[in-house]
């Protein structure tokens, strides 16, 4: 026999169900409510302190404020409180200036630098054919003063901006070079820079040297590596000893010709997300390969030498790579300038990451005292000896 539910019974029980349902989602609400007010809690008390620093040196320093680098100070001094080398505020003009760079097209005299330990500009390569070569910069320079301005008072950054300038015009720096002290002067030019070297050494050997990986590297690596084979290379050997690193969509065009059809690398994200970082389609070079690489070989470099040994394409000769195995992204932010940020670590599909460990090459070998990066001779440069030998057996 059928019972017949009252309209007073329904209309109840849509009511409780709307009471529970208005209970649950209250409850849910005042909780993400509550977790609001205490985020802005701790935000009012962070900018407390700020406006109080603020206040207190308005009233007592002792001249008038720059606030262009007040705020540029406060902007980077936030960015390293993360306690990341790899995170950094920029300028507008150092935006611009690493636009430029990754671009492949730059205006200077043609030197890649690094900060020495005692702060000045270290000169670790002179572009052929380039005004700094014209003027006389050799490797291993230390350039402590430019245009009369010393650089430890001026900054690093600041002293290499200096260096950059405007086409057309010239610097003039001070060198330090085996504890003599060098006046040069070199003109500014717009030139494409060069980050691809080849050579065709004996028993029909190819070398590429890869100097970073900017947008313009593939095509130089294309063009080098389609010419080598050509004039009958049979065997490769790349060269990325003192590669810092660069773009990774870089790295990718540059591994798709060498590499099996698939994913080749990950990178892996704070939400525990792995995207894919670098694909290979199904092209792939049959060819012995070895890959140089030592102290200096960070990032790309390191992915690159990593991404060719894990498929088995290659062996490592040299030292253990520096170890950075974290990716940044470039932010333009609202005022000019961006925002570079560590997002996530990477690694290949075959290995784990090697972030802080670096790459232990299966033939470690010293340096030569009279190696010169740039100029292949195996009489000069023990690991390249050893990478033409294991290419050919």
């Amino acid at each position: 026999m059928n019972k017949k539910v009252s309209l007073g019974l329904t209309i109840s029980i849509a009511a409780l169900t709307a009471a529970i349902t208005f209970i649950v989602t209250s409850f849910f609400s005042l909780q993400n409510f509550n977790q609001k007010v205490q985020a802005v809690k701790e935000k009012a008390e962070k900018y407390e302190r700020l406006e109080a620093l603020d206040t207190f040196i308005r009233e007592n320093y002792y001249t008038d404020l720059d606030e262009d680098a007040l705020m540029n100070g406060m902007l980077k001094g936030y960015v390293a409180g993360l306690e990341d080398p790899y995170s950094v505020y920029l300028t507008a003009q150092e935006y611009s200036a690493l636009l430029e760079r990754e671009s492949g097209q730059m205006v200077g005299i043609g030197v890649t630098v690094t900060q020495s330990e005692e702060g000045y500009i270290h000169v670790i390569e002179v572009q052929k054919n380039s005004p700094a070569e014209e003027a006389g910069v050799k490797v291993d320079d230390l350039i402590t003063a430019v245009d009369g301005a010393d650089v430890l008072e001026t900054g690093y950054l600041e002293s290499v901006d200096r260096v950059r300038g405007e086409e057309g015009t010239k610097v003039r720096l001070t060198v330090l070079r085996d504890g003599k002290e060098l006046n040069l002067t070199s003109e500014r030019r717009t030139f494409d820079t060069v980050t691809v070297e080849s050579k065709l050494l004996d028993n029909h050997i190819g070398y590429i040297r890869i100097t970073a990986f900017r947008e313009n590297t593939p095509d130089q690596f294309s063009e080098a590596m389609d010419q080598l084979i050509a004039n009958g290379a049979d065997a490769l050997v790349f060269d990325v000893r003192n590669n810092g690193g660069g773009l990774l969509n870089a790295l990718e065009s540059m591994l798709d010709p060498l590499l099996p059809e698939g994913v080749i690398a990950t990178a892996n994200y704070s939400d525990g997300e792995s995207r894919t970082a670098v694909y290979s389609d199904a092209s792939e070079l049959d060819l012995p390969m070895a890959v140089l690489v030592n102290e200096g070989s960070a990032s790309a470099a390191e992915l690159f030498a990593a991404s060719l040994r894990d498929f088995d394409k290659a062996k490592l000769v040299g030292k253990t790579t520096f170890g950075k195995g974290v990716m940044q992204v470039t932010h333009p932010m609202e005022d000019g300038g961006g925002l570079t940020l560590t997002i996530a670590t990477y690694q290949t599909t075959r290995s784990e990451c090697y972030h802080g460990v670096g790459l232990i090459p299966e033939y470690e070998v010293e340096p030569g005292e009279d190696t010169v990066l740039g100029n292949p001779d195996p009489a000069t440069d023990p690991q390249l000896a050893k990478a033409m030998e294991i290419v050919k057996n």
